[in-house]
């Protein structure tokens, strides 16, 4: 099982909005230098939606490479065509991802039989161990804790990335699922510390983008039950994790990114760059957290 913290990887790109594989390879390294327990690439905050196939085999092939198996590395295989889903993890599988991360079908609203028959096919079609990601608000599909527990029982089902941001919800997926292997992630950075506290194993984290080491550290301390210290490294990131979703993700993220000197200002429509008026507000989180200076 993968516990602490897994970054959710923002795909850097050039102006003319091209992937720029060198920061990208550049972007891996900074998280292999500084504690990150786990990359996702092209999940949500990696911009697939926006890439052709070709594009999408192409970043996880060359997280891949370039981590080199030092860490275990989470191919996004997302789709809202479950026949697509099942393609994009045989080929993560192929180039040599560990594990899978499949976000719940987007736009078409299947029932739960729906989503537990489309996991179902991910996890045998697939031949990757298959983590549920589970964003309502992004997909318009809300996979019920009912319908975790009946996916949980599937061999190649292995965990789950809530970002729903409900401790009450998460509460019950822990109590019911503490004693088997199934592993809970947080997706939702400002909760994560509680989610962890109460028994979670780790956060699939946007703010681990800017701040792998905090967020290293605070997985760490809030998986290990040591609850002063995590929530002494959460209230420094508190400021953060707000700031990277005051537009929807991954813009704040690539305008820190850039703002670190870590990725040019590229972006893909119909994401546009972060609005001019939330600037400062980004920029005073990314100080606050210790991540740049004043």
């Amino acid at each position: 099982m993968i516990t602490g913290s897994i970054v959710a990887l923002a795909t850097p790109m050039k102006v003319s909005g091209d992937i720029d594989w060198e920061a990208l390879r550049r972007l891996v390294g900074f998280h292999l230098d500084n504690g990150t327990d786990a990359i996702v690439a092209a999940g949500t905050t990696g911009e697939p939606t926006t890439m052709s196939f070709a594009e999408h085999f192409d970043v996880i092939r060359c997280v891949v490479e370039e981590v080199d198996g030092r860490v275990p590395v989470i191919a996004g295989t997302g789709a809202n065509a479950t026949s697509e889903a099942v393609e994009l993890a045989r080929y993560a599988r192929e180039v040599g991802a560990d594990l899978c991360l499949s976000v719940a079908p987007y736009y078409n609203k299947p029932t739960q039989e729906g989503l537990y028959q489309h996991f179902k096919a991910v996890a045998e079609g697939g031949g990757l161990p298959v983590i549920l990601y589970n964003v309502p608000g992004r997909t318009c599909s809300d996979i019920y804790n009912e319908t975790v527990f009946r996916l949980a029982e599937i061999e190649n089902i292995v965990g789950l990335k809530d970002a729903t941001g409900n401790l009450e919800r998460a509460e019950e997926l822990v109590d019911r699922l503490k004693n088997t292997d199934f592993a809970l992630y947080s997706g939702d950075d400002p909760t994560a510390c509680d989610f962890m506290l109460m028994g979670g194993h780790g956060d699939i984290s946007v703010c681990a983008n800017v701040a792998p080491r905090a967020m290293h550290e605070l997985c760490e301390a809030a998986v290990a039950g040591d609850t002063e210290r995590a929530h002494q490294i959460n209230s420094r990131l508190m400021s953060l994790h707000t700031a990277l979703g005051v537009e929807a993700n991954p813009i704040p993220v690539k305008w820190a990114l850039n703002r670190m000197g870590l990725a040019e200002q590229g972006i893909r429509l119909p994401m546009t760059w972060l609005s001019d008026k939330y600037h400062s507000t980004v920029s005073e989180a990314l100080q606050l957290a210790g991540v740049t200076e004043g």
